[in-house]
Order: C-alpha cells, then sequence, then structure tokens
C-alpha cells in the first residue's frame, strides 16, 4: 500500500507510486524467469509507441505478469475480472498496473468505454477476447466485445500468442521450469465499409481475428479455430506489403 500523507507535495506522491511500480514489476519478472524459460524475442516487434489493440489467448494466471513485465516501459493496461480485486494482495498489484475491472456475464460497457480512453492516449490494451481461463492452452470461441474495441477506436490489432505455459502446475512440484513461448502475428486493421454491423457481423469479425492469432499456435493449441480453411478476412487489412498470419504460416516476417 501507498501512504500518501496530505502534508507531503503530490509529486512525492508520484514518486512513491513509479518506486513502487518499478520495484515490484522487476521483482516479479525475476521471479517468472526464475520459474519459466521465456521465449520472448517476438516481443521486439511490439510498436514501441501509439495506441494497439494486443489480441491474445487466455491460458491461465501465467501471462498476464509474463506479458506484462516484458512489454514495459511501454504503456500497456488490461482486462481483468471483478472478482480479482475480492483478493486484496492481487487487487493491489492489479490497481498498481492500471488494470480496468471487468464484470463478467454480460456486456461491461462501462469497462469497455474505459479501455477506449486507454487506446485514445496512446496505451497499449491487452484483450483476451476469450474471456476465461482455457486451463489446456487450446483456444476457445472469442467474444464480441474485441469487435466493439477495434470498431470504435480504429487502433491497429496485434494478435500475438502464447504456449507452454499450461504445463507450469504439473511442472513446479516437480521443480522444473516451464518452457513458455511467445509468437507476434502481422497486425493488421477492421475495415468495414457500409456493411451494417448486427451481432452476427461482430461475431463474424471476433472469429476473423481469432483465427489470425490461432494460426500462431501449433495445431494442437488451435481448439475451437483448428479448422482454418474456414477462416475468413473479409473485415481484415494489413499494411501494404505485408502477408496475413494466415498467408505467412504464422512466423513473424517484418
Amino acid at each position: 500500500m501507498i501512504l500518501n500523507p496530505p502534508f507531503l507535495p503530490q509529486k512525492w506522491h508520484v514518486r512513491a507510486r513509479t518506486l513502487t511500480h518499478h520495484v515490484v514489476t522487476t521483482t516479479i519478472r525475476g521471479l517468472t524467469h526464475v520459474l519459466c524459460r521465456v521465449d520472448d524475442a517476438h516481443l521486439a516487434h511490439v510498436p514501441h509507441q501509439g495506441p494497439l489493440l494486443l489480441v491474445a489467448n487466455h491460458v491461465n494466471f501465467l501471462e498476464a505478469p509474463v506479458i506484462y513485465t516484458r512489454l514495459q516501459p511501454r504503456p500497456v493496461v488490461g482486462f481483468a475480472k471483478a472478482e480479482t480485486w475480492d483478493n486484496p494482495a492481487l487487487g493491489a498489484l492489479f490497481t498498481l498496473w492500471g488494470a480496468i475491472p471487468l464484470q463478467r456475464g454480460a456486456a461491461d460497457t462501462a469497462a469497455l468505454r474505459q479501455g477506449l480512453e486507454m487506446l485514445k492516449a496512446g496505451f497499449i490494451l491487452a484483450v483476451a477476447p476469450e474471456g476465461t481461463r482455457s486451463g489446456d492452452g487450446r483456444l476457445q470461441r472469442g467474444h464480441p466485445g474485441i469487435a466493439f474495441l477495434a470498431l470504435h477506436s480504429g487502433a491497429p490489432i496485434l494478435p500475438i500468442a502464447y504456449y507452454g505455459g499450461e504445463r507450469f502446475w504439473t511442472n513446479l512440484p516437480r521443480l522444473r521450469r516451464t518452457d513458455f513461448h511467445i509468437v507476434v502475428g502481422q497486425s493488421f486493421h477492421l475495415v468495414i465499409g457500409g456493411t451494417r454491423v448486427d451481432r452476427q457481423t461482430r461475431q463474424q469479425i471476433t472469429d476473423e481475428i481469432m483465427y489470425q492469432m490461432a494460426t500462431l499456435l501449433p495445431p494442437a493449441y488451435r481448439g475451437a479455430y483448428a479448422d482454418l480453411g474456414a477462416a475468413t478476412e473479409t473485415y481484415l487489412r494489413f499494411p501494404p506489403g505485408t502477408r496475413s498470419n494466415l498467408n505467412r504460416g504464422g512466423t513473424y516476417d517484418a
């Protein structure tokens, strides 16, 4: 907890929070390094500035500390289920990291609009469209909240995927480090033209984004998006001179 005595100038409060963030984040990064062999070379392809929707899969608790600490000092924020704040320690950590509480089970428009504000401010907004942990690393069907964020922000979308972390709880009692692989894809924008955006369209947009993520994963992890032949790219536009993640086999080609 950071105490903010009223007799201290505001600048001291800011410095205390910054120092606390640095110490906590550095410590957690070091701990994940001890517990895991993190293959994070692809994170160098994440832009250093500007708004970005970073779309990722959700396996277990591990990816949040691994990804957040390794994207620093880039400004990044993400969503976390509101129940996280029921745990005082986790709540304090996620508050320190600027996480946005998200009510699950219904469209939390307040949280989504807060996410839009962070994008407008130039942050990286990390989103897990699956909405809940898979546990085994296999992709689940994506929820259309990501379509709302992409359509209303106009921000570029960058798919990333990770695998290996699902073995963490099996490896830990055996004192084995867990291999944690991170793959970064090609960014793209949404272009809908004059299409009427109804529920079906939002789900198609979501599925198109999820297929871009699926192709970054080994086949055994693609789950609900295993059939890449069923993928469409109707609403996706890639930068000139680049190929979609489907057409380049999932590997990064700058």
